[in-house]
């Protein structure tokens, strides 16, 4: 089944059914423009084997990223990042496969070091340790209106350098996902309250973007099952998003969930969500558990779906697939560490090698205080810089390093970011 092709409803054919999921790279330059890390980067994962190969966060605003060094598309690039954007695409498509560009907006998801004062659907802060984040400010139609345009208009230009989809990115606690959450969106204006304008913004971002692009080009979309936090978006809510979606001529689900402050897209060790969902739970002692949100939607929606967090075993994927749980299977960390993870299944590997043991990289005296919550926030991220740290180094060197510390990396990737960040002022 993995590697069947797959037709999708604008007309498109993915190769197989394995796809590099979008993972924050963060090698762009202060400028916002990509360049060879980038480059060496997608060419590893094009030569990889995947049929689809999901970008990180491209923003559409740069006073919005979920961190610097994201590539910036915010208005209309001169020759130089037209031609930095579609040396980008040509080295994500140099095997033959699809590189589609994911485009987000981080709101209040944006760190202070990069924004004070982010603009969100309501002024609510984010409720996570560390002061990181600032306090955000209420969006007026007007920033509503240009972020619509703004989506619009990143996808027209990715289109332009040669990039072959876009895929909207509405989950994770970034903006639109944002809107969709009663937690974060407490507006009472058209953008807000029932559900139909919660999610008013996502769906004029896909109308807008549809317009841009024209029918035959695929447009995704990345959608919280839930967010998993008492009072927050939930899997019925999901549902019937998904459903406008399908509506709209959405031509690649992506069902994910959790936020910043309920991380269960991290796959934290012990943290399990505060609230369930109204769906079967039988792949909780099994490998992913998204798929337990996807066959609960496949039940009511026809579009492709696809799977991402913690499917590792090919038997699993190839149950997932013929079950019709899933259309496609999103492959994250092992691509870190091993870039042709998809190429080895293929060829009849079994079993990708498990690196989300996130207490597991850390140091021993750690393991006492791995129930307190502070600890389990701080080893999230810290794990998280590893991943990051190891993206840098394979940009740069196009290898990995098998003997970097979750200390190191946590050091190495501060620094970073402070230095593009001091380099943006």
């Amino acid at each position: 089944m993995i590697e069947q092709t797959l037709t999708l409803p604008c007309g498109v054919v993915l190769k197989n059914r394995l796809c590099k999921a979008a993972m924050t790279e963060g090698l762009a330059g202060a400028d916002g423009v990509p360049g060879t890390a980038l480059n060496r980067l997608y060419s590893l994962w094009s030569e990889g084997g995947a049929g689809l190969l999901l970008s990180g966060n491209v923003q559409i605003d740069r006073d919005h990223l979920e961190r610097p060094g994201n590539v910036v598309v915010d208005g209309e690039p001169d020759d130089t990042t037209k031609a930095a954007l579609s040396a980008w695409a040509r080295a994500g498509t140099r095997a033959g496969n699809h590189f589609w560009a994911q485009l987000s907006h981080a709101g209040r998801q944006c760190q202070k070091i990069i924004n004070p004062n982010p603009k969100a659907p309501s002024a609510i802060k984010l409720g996570l340790p560390g002061g990181q984040f600032g306090e955000p400010v209420a969006m007026t139609e007007a920033d509503i209106e240009a972020v619509i345009t703004g989506f619009a208009r990143c996808a027209r230009i990715l289109k332009d350098a040669g990039f072959t989809g876009v895929q909207l990115h509405s989950a994770h606690g970034y903006l639109l996902s944002q809107f969709l959450s009663p937690r974060s969106n407490q507006r009472d204006d058209r953008w807000g309250g029932d559900l139909e304008n919660r999610a008013r913004l996502l769906m004029a971002s896909v109308a807008a973007v549809r317009t841009a692009v024209g029918p035959d080009f695929p447009i995704g979309v990345k959608l919280n099952s839930a967010d998993f936090q008492r009072g927050g978006f939930d899997f019925t809510e999901s549902l019937q998003v998904a459903k406008w979606l399908e509506a709209a001529g959405v031509d690649l689900l992506e069902i994910s969930g959790g936020t910043y402050e309920q991380p269960r897209l991290l796959n934290v060790a012990g943290i399990e969500p505060v609230e369930d969902q109204a769906i079967a739970q039988s792949t909780r002692s099994r490998e992913a558990y998204f798929v337990d949100f996807a066959q609960a939607m496949r039940q009511e929606l026809n579009m492709p779906l696809m799977v991402t967090g913690g499917l590792r075993r090919r038997d699993a994927m190839e149950d997932a697939l013929e079950s019709g749980s899933a259309d496609v299977i999103g492959i994250g960390r092992p691509m870190c560490v091993m870039t042709d993870a998809p190429k080895r299944l293929l060829s009849g590997t079994e079993e990708l090698p498990r690196y989300e043991d996130t207490l597991s990289l850390l140091p021993g005296w750690l393991k006492p205080l791995e129930k307190l919550n502070l600890i389990k926030t701080l080893a999230t991220f810290a794990v998280q810089y590893w991943y990051y740290q190891q993206l840098f180094i394979l940009g740069e060197t196009g290898k990995t390093s098998d003997d970097l510390t979750v200390f190191a990396a946590t050091r190495q990737q501060m620094k970073l970011a402070n230095a593009l960040a001091a380099a943006r002022s």
